[in-house]
């Protein structure tokens, strides 16, 4: 089938096809549990230590396993079944949600919530490779593009949905283990829907892992300089706009808000994401994506300062909707880009290094915004 045909067929055509609808429900209803997961984890730690440093320690938390795995973690998505990694590793994101119950629960010390977001950015680090390289295979080629930009709607809607969700129950019930509870809950409905999935990732000829084998993503990588721009200006873009890990001290502090507020602020992103996913699902696919990412990353910067500068519960709002809604275009032209460009074989691999370079810039983004406004 064509290109032209598939655009022809319409945004909806993609969710025929069953077992990325399946992947597509579990990704909706885990991502709901780890957005409400993020409000409850900032909310409670501030509430204990009144400390912007505290909440910059929950990035870095999640930042060292991604240096630490993240290329034996493209190997194993590469040379080993990726739907099994992607249910085991979303069991460990269980079992860490049900550690912060406990420690929240018996008010256990402080220490032990960051370890169990260590384990729980572990296996993240190991699922997003595997799970990335996993979606190509769900759908056919001329319908990825869209797959993309239902992939990251899908998730930008948990996003508005888990922050105001998990925002709201703190305030009814002023108990975070309510969250993480539910947070884990919904690790266990995603598991079983992918357990549903018939796709299966085939390994030919595994390959030993080595020192070459694990820094083959990053040459191919650096060989392919589209891939290596895109992911490179993504990367700085969000280093530099990592303010948004201070949203609690902005809602108690600065907005004086609270908790509900809180929910709110967390789910601007997501809804100008989701926004902007359903202009591009409904339009034909970026003719200049370089530019239009190019402009967007822009925009995202300016909106960045905006918020930043802002005593206004809906001008900080505004900012951070515009932030969500140019960020969504960054997003589906790099994952785009990325896995269409790059051989299955090797998509585990290139997918890691995507993921560390985003998802580090975007904790230590957050690290760095909270020992700023430490100091």
């Amino acid at each position: 089938m064509s290109a032209d045909l598939a655009r022809m067929e319409g945004p909806y055509a993609v969710l025929k096809h069953r077992d990325f609808a399946l992947y597509l429900g579990g990704r909706l209803v885990a991502a709901f549990g780890q957005q409400m997961l993020v409000v409850a984890v900032g909310w409670e730690l501030y509430e204990r230590t009144h400390s912007a440093l505290a909440l910059g320690f929950v990035g870095l938390a999640e930042m060292i396993p991604m240096f630490a795995f993240t290329l034996p973690a493209g190997h194993l998505a590469d040379n080993y079944p990726r739907k099994t990694i992607i249910m085991v590793m979303q069991t460990v994101m269980i079992v860490a949600c049900l550690g912060l119950t406990a420690i929240s629960i018996l008010h256990l010390e402080v220490i032990l919530s960051y370890i169990s977001l260590f384990l729980f950015g572990t296996a993240r680090t190991f699922l997003w490779p595997a799970s990335s390289s996993f979606m190509p295979q769900l759908v056919p080629r001329e319908h990825f593009s869209k797959a993309v930009t239902w992939n990251t709607g899908t998730f930008q809607l948990s996003s508005v949905l888990g922050p105001a969700a998990g925002g709201a129950l703190i305030s009814l019930t002023h108990r975070a283990s309510v969250v993480y509870f539910i947070a884990a809950v919904c690790g266990t409905i995603c598991v079983i829907l992918l357990w549903m999935v018939h796709t299966r990732h085939e390994v030919a000829v595994r390959e030993k892992m080595s020192p070459k084998s694990l820094i083959s993503g990053f040459r191919f990588v650096f060989d392919n300089k589209i891939i290596l721009g895109t992911i490179t200006l993504d990367m700085f873009a969000v280093l530099l706009g990592g303010a948004t890990t201070l949203l609690p001290v902005y809602a108690k502090d600065i907005l004086q808000v609270g908790p509900g507020g809180l929910g709110f602020l967390q789910a601007g992103l997501p809804v100008g994401s989701v926004t902007m996913a359903a202009v591009l699902a409904h339009r034909r696919p970026l003719e200049k994506a370089g530019r239009a990412m190019l402009w967007a990353v822009v925009a995202f910067g300016l909106a960045t300062v905006g918020f930043g500068i802002s005593h206004s519960f809906w001008l900080s709002f505004a900012m951070l909707v515009i932030c969500g809604a140019v960020d969504n275009i960054s997003m589906v032209v790099r994952h785009t880009l990325v896995q269409l460009l790059t051989p299955d074989t090797m998509r585990g691999r290139v997918s890691a290094v995507n993921s560390l370079f985003i998802g580090t810039s975007n904790e230590l983004g957050g690290f760095e915004s909270g020992l700023v406004a430490h100091f």
